[in-house]
């Protein structure tokens, strides 16, 4: 049961040319900024959206194939589908709702009944069957959606942004219920989201997707470590340095230099964490291997921290705690001295 994909899409200014390939029991998270292409690709591969070019194919069948002009239309593929929103039917009750793919099927009154039941009791709902989804909180819909998608033992599941309606608290729970039924789940999974912590949470491997092609891939950990676009390091929260290293200095394709600690040779990211970036009114004394001025433009509270966006010959972000930012009397446009310890720039290359 996997998934091997290319998808070519051309719409208006999108042009979207994306590989796929997810294995058995595999969960790929596909991120992406508003208007990348995801949710694009998201509706081929459901059969939603014919594509303009490649292939799509799930354990040697095949479901498109531009050259050959096969698309198999959505309602015969053996796939699953959560949405932002839960989209129950409002008329069915719970059950009803869970067993609806199961009754296009053809598949008897006793046994959809029997399904639901059993898929109700898995995702924590046992007894709800004959509510109403008016009747229920956002995170038992989205439980609900689940089990329908998931009831009929699909092939593909696809998740298109499954926990971004839910409230915070919510979407903690539902994300760890969500990782529990994906551990066992032994089809392919497509995770399409804008939230890393979604993607760190719940996926074995990572797709960034910019302007419609993928501009990074590689296991969580390993994405957030070594963003390789800006988007991206924003997105985990780095500052980003493109520049040259020579020896244990990285000298900025946008001007002004970094001192690292261990030596390096040509083209390479400079990657700074918030937490490593210290602010000063005043030049500290002594001599830190890499101090600048900069000026702060804007001040986000970020959890028990403020993260503060500087702008500069190195332009960096950089958190501090609520006590220092009002000590410091920091404000949008005050001019600062930061501070990274050479020890604390991860380098990596291009």
């Amino acid at each position: 049961m996997s998934l091997s994909a290319r998808v070519g899409v051309r719409r208006g200014s999108l042009a979207l040319d994306v590989p796929v390939e997810v294995a058995d029991g595999e969960v790929l998270a596909v991120l992406g900024p508003n208007g990348a292409g995801k949710s694009t690709l998201l509706r081929v591969l459901a059969g939603l959206l014919a594509p303009d070019d490649g292939r799509v194919a799930v354990d040697g069948s095949v479901w498109d194939d531009v050259r050959t002009g096969t698309h198999l239309p959505a309602h015969r593929r053996p796939l699953g589908v959560v949405f932002q929103d839960a989209l129950l039917f409002p008329h069915l009750s719970v059950a009803e709702n869970v067993a609806f793919g199961l009754r296009a099927r053809g598949v008897g009154k006793a046994e959809r009944r029997a399904a639901a039941t059993t898929w109700l009791e898995r995702v924590g709902l046992a007894g709800l069957g004959d509510r109403r989804p008016g009747q229920l909180s956002g995170g038992q819909a989205q439980r609900v959606a689940l089990a329908r998608a998931l009831v009929g033992d699909p092939a593909v599941l696809l998740l298109d942004e499954p926990l971004s309606a839910l409230d915070a608290r919510t979407r903690l729970v539902v994300r760890a219920e969500l990782r529990r039924h994906l551990a066992g789940f032994g089809g392919s999974t497509v995770l399409v989201t804008h939230d890393p912590v979604d993607a760190m949470a719940l996926a074995d491997r990572v797709v960034v997707v910019e302007e419609g092609r993928v501009v990074q891939t590689g296991p969580p950990d390993e994405v957030s470590r070594r963003p390789r676009t800006d988007y991206v390091a924003r997105l985990v929260g780095l500052s980003l340095l493109a520049g040259t290293a020579e020896g244990t200095t990285v000298r900025l394709d946008a001007g002004g230099a970094v001192a690292v600690a261990e030596e390096a040779t040509g083209p390479v990211f400079a990657a700074v964490r918030p937490e490593s970036v210290a602010l000063y009114l005043a030049r500290p004394e002594g001599s830190p291997r890499n101090v600048w001025p900069a000026r702060l433009v804007g001040a986000t509270p970020h959890g028990a921290t403020v993260r503060c966006e500087l702008d500069g010959e190195v332009p960096l972000v950089a958190d501090v705690t609520g006590t220092a930012f009002t000590e410091l009397g920091l404000v949008p446009g005050a001019e600062v001295w930061a501070t990274v310890k050479a020890s604390e720039v991860a380098v990596y290359a291009r």
